[in-house]
C-alpha cells in the first residue's frame, strides 16, 4: 500500500511540478500569473496523442511536433495576451486576457479532439506494475527540467538575462538587456515545460480536454506552496500534492480527495503565506 501510494504519488507530483515551472517561468519575466501553463500541458498530452497514436509518427518526430505546437501557444500567450495590455490596464486584469485565452484553448481542442478521454500511446512500452514507464517517465522528466534551469540560469547569457529581468526590469533594460525578447523565450519556454508534462505524464493523465483545467489549478498549488517564482518550491510542492493526493484517495476516495486538498491548501497557506521558498534574495543586476 504504502509503495503504491508513494510511486502514484510522486509520478503525480512530478507532472504538478513541471506546471509550476511554467507558472515561474511565465511569472518570473512579466509578472504575470498567466492561466495558460494547464492547458499547455493539455497540449502537450493531446498533441502527442494525435502525433503518435492517430498520424503515426516515430516516437521522436511526434514529440516534437507536439512541442512545436505548445511553443506557437506559448508565443501566442505572450504576444497577444499579455504584451498588449502589460502598460496599459490595472494588473490585476492581466488574469482575465490569460484566463480568456485558456478557456478559448480548451473549447478549440474539445470542439477537434471530443470531449471523451482517450488512452495515450505506450511510447517504449518498458516496465510493468509499478516498475511502469507511466510511473517513472514524468519523474525522470521532471528532474531533467530542473537540473536544466538551474545550469541555464546559472552557466549561460541568457539565463543570466533572464534573472536580471525578472529582479529588476528597469535595471536590465538600461544596462541593454532586451527585456521583450527575453519575455517572449520564457513563455516559449513555459510553453515547452509545460507540454513535457502533458507528454511524458500523458499515460498516467490520458489525453482529454478537460485535463488543461485540472492541471491549471493542481499545478498553481505547488508554486502557492513552494513560493511564487521558485522552481525548487514548485519541485518540493509538487511531490508533496501528489502523495498527498494518492493518500486521500486510498483512505477517502472520490471526491473527497478534492476537499482534502483543499483544505491542506488553505491551511498551510495560512500557516506560511509566503511559500516555503517565497521570500525573496536581493542581488545586483
Amino acid at each position: 500500500m504504502v509503495i503504491t501510494i508513494l510511486v502514484a504519488g510522486i509520478a503525480t507530483g512530478a507532472i504538478y511540478a513541471m506546471i509550476g515551472i511554467s507558472y515561474n517561468l511565465m511569472y518570473a519575466t512579466s509578472k504575470v500569473v498567466s492561466f495558460t501553463p494547464g492547458q499547455l500541458g493539455m497540449i502537450g498530452a493531446v498533441f502527442g496523442a494525435w502525433f503518435i497514436g492517430v498520424l503515426g509518427f516515430p516516437l521522436w518526430i511526434g514529440f516534437l511536433a507536439a512541442m512545436g505546437v505548445s511553443i506557437v501557444f506559448g508565443y501566442l500567450t505572450e504576444r497577444v495576451t499579455v504584451r498588449p495590455v502589460l502598460k496599459s490596464i490595472e494588473q490585476h486584469l492581466y488574469v482575465l486576457t490569460t484566463l480568456a485565452a485558456a478557456m478559448m484553448i480548451q473549447q478549440v481542442v474539445a470542439i477537434w479532439w471530443g470531449t471523451d478521454p482517450r488512452p495515450f500511446p505506450h511510447l517504449f512500452g518498458l516496465g510493468t506494475g509499478l516498475a511502469s514507464e507511466k510511473y517513472w517517465l514524468p519523474v525522470v522528466a521532471c528532474f531533467v527540467v530542473f537540473i536544466a534551469l538551474e545550469w541555464f540560469y546559472r552557466k549561460t547569457l541568457w539565463g543570466a538575462a533572464f534573472i536580471a529581468v525578472a529582479e529588476d526590469v528597469e535595471a536590465a533594460r538600461a544596462l541593454g538587456i532586451p527585456d521583450v525578447r527575453v519575455r517572449v523565450l520564457s513563455y516559449c519556454l513555459a510553453a515547452f515545460v509545460g507540454a513535457l508534462a502533458g507528454f511524458w505524464g500523458g499515460q498516467l493523465l490520458l489525453a482529454f480536454f478537460a485535463l488543461g483545467a485540472t492541471l491549471t489549478f493542481y499545478g498553481f498549488v505547488p508554486i502557492a506552496l513552494g513560493g511564487l517564482g521558485s522552481n525548487r518550491g514548485a519541485l518540493i510542492g509538487g511531490f508533496f500534492l501528489g502523495i498527498l493526493q494518492q493518500t486521500a484517495n486510498y483512505f477517502v476516495g472520490g471526491v473527497f480527495v478534492g476537499v482534502v486538498t483543499f483544505v491542506v491548501f488553505i491551511t498551510l497557506l495560512v500557516l506560511v503565506p509566503g511559500g516555503l521558498y517565497g521570500t525573496a534574495i536581493a542581488r545586483r543586476v
